[in-house]
């Protein structure tokens, strides 16, 4: 495969799932967080007006059934305001940016934010990466709120509403929850996103309390092995890029795994009436 098709697997991979997570919540939830989504141009967008984490409004999966140009940001945009949007980041893989991208980014007031490392492997290529004395096992309904809470804890958001969010994709048909157990404790998680012939990692954390006992590892051990038996061929993920001299826990984990970085990506942030 090459480098082009897996990026447009990838990125579609993770549009999909931030997709499936906020369509499917409770009518209630999605009230109560202002959540609405709508597919633009070959990619998704999701607003959160309510968002308490201003995580959760962003646009990506563009590029690939149609090009990236002025006309689709502005459609993208139109979204947010229509939605009475805060803001939201906008996620595009820079192999698919226009030259004139610079200027389409000025016009409509784009800001560059952080950093993605996206990755990615064949999934005969990512193996088991330590041990650990933690229990790694799938997450059934009965388990699914502790399992929220946790994945929610240990990345420092507030569970209201966004864990019935989580919780909504226990028992989803592409969604595969796993949890790292001590005792009757769930200290850690993630999930897969199943998506045709890729698998996606996502929502991978642990409590601070209980880091460096190798629960990701097992856990991206634990899923990747879910995704070879679902058919998947290649094993995909995401992770903040860290700045020079700096390091960040999750993607050297997913190294060691041996899964491989495919490129950075660039965040750009949108906020109301920052337009040229």
């Amino acid at each position: 495969m090459s480098h082009e098709q897996l990026t447009a697997l990838a990125e579609s991979a993770e549009a999909e799932f931030m997709y499936q997570y906020e369509s499917n919540v409770p009518p209630s939830t999605a009230s109560a967080l202002g959540i609405t989504t709508s597919r633009i141009g070959g990619g998704v967008a999701m607003s959160m007006r309510h968002d308490p984490t201003g995580y959760w409004s962003k646009a990506l999966g563009f590029g690939f059934d149609e090009p990236v140009t002025d006309d689709l940001i502005g459609r993208v945009l139109d979204f947010y305001r229509s939605e009475g949007s805060k803001g939201a980041v906008i996620q595009i893989a820079p192999s698919v940016l226009p030259p004139n991208w610079p200027e389409i980014a000025r016009t409509h007031g784009l800001q560059p934010g952080g950093h993605i490392a996206k990755l990615g492997a064949p999934i005969e290529a990512v193996v088991p990466a330590g041990e650990t004395r933690l229990r790694i096992e799938p997450v059934g309904a009965g388990d699914a709120r502790m399992w929220a809470s946790a994945i929610l804890k240990a990345f420092g958001m507030p569970e209201e509403g966004i864990a019935e969010m989580l919780v909504a994709s226990v028992g989803h048909p592409h969604f595969r929850p796993y949890a790292a157990w001590e005792g009757d404790q769930i200290i850690g998680g993630g999930n897969l996103y199943v998506h045709g012939e890729v698998g996606s990692l996502n929502t991978g954390s642990t409590l601070p309390d209980h880091r460096n006992r190798g629960a990701q590892s097992a856990l991206i051990a634990a899923r990747a092995k879910e995704a070879a038996s679902a058919g998947c061929r290649w094993l995909v993920a995401e992770t903040g890029q860290p700045s020079d001299g700096e390091s960040n826990p999750s993607l050297n984990n997913m190294l060691r795994a041996g899964l491989q970085q495919l490129y950075t990506r660039q965040n750009w942030i949108w906020r109301p009436g920052d337009t040229s």
